[in-house]
């Protein structure tokens, strides 16, 4: 099962986001985790690599679980790892192989192309400070079919 690890930067009011080039999707930076690396020092690794940016004291915020099925079989199942962090240190990088890097306002957020997971995890995350557990279940071209989220409860 792979293992993936982003974070949401939010400074000024404002996310950093990466336009993919694949469907126009917009993402938070972040990418697959290496063999016995845990998910902090990923994440760190992978903002870095995409932005150019050390983001500082990334806090998790929520886990999924990613399923594919085609004709009611699992094809491909992965884990995904949100961080948020509203520090950095560096420059961004002028062009980044992943895609285009976009300053993007809070409110415009949920307005950009996404997978429909990822708009009900902005949705969460930018209005609450629980962590978010969730499993979400799509078609091969990306159709959300199912979806369990599962905030923390209270304290």
């Amino acid at each position: 099962m792979q293992r993936v690890a982003n974070c949401i930067l939010r400074v000024d009011n404002k996310i950093l986001m990466l336009k993919k080039p694949r469907r126009g999707w917009y993402v938070v930076p972040g990418g697959k985790m290496e063999a016995g690396e845990n998910i902090k020092d990923s994440v760190i690794r992978e903002f870095k690599e995409e932005t150019g940016l050390d983001i500082q004291s990334p806090e998790l915020m929520g886990s999924f679980t990613f399923i594919m099925k085609e004709d009611h079989q699992t094809v491909q199942e992965w884990m995904m790892f949100t961080f948020q962090s509203s520090t950095y240190k560096g420059e961004l990088l002028e062009t980044s192989e992943e895609g285009e890097l976009e300053w993007v306002q809070v409110e415009d957020v949920l307005n950009k192309p996404m997978a429909e997971g990822d708009r009900h995890i902005f949705k969460h995350i930018l209005n609450s400070e629980d962590q978010i557990y969730g499993t979400f279940v799509y078609t091969t071209d990306f159709k959300l079919i199912d979806q369990d989220m599962d905030p923390s409860r209270p304290k």
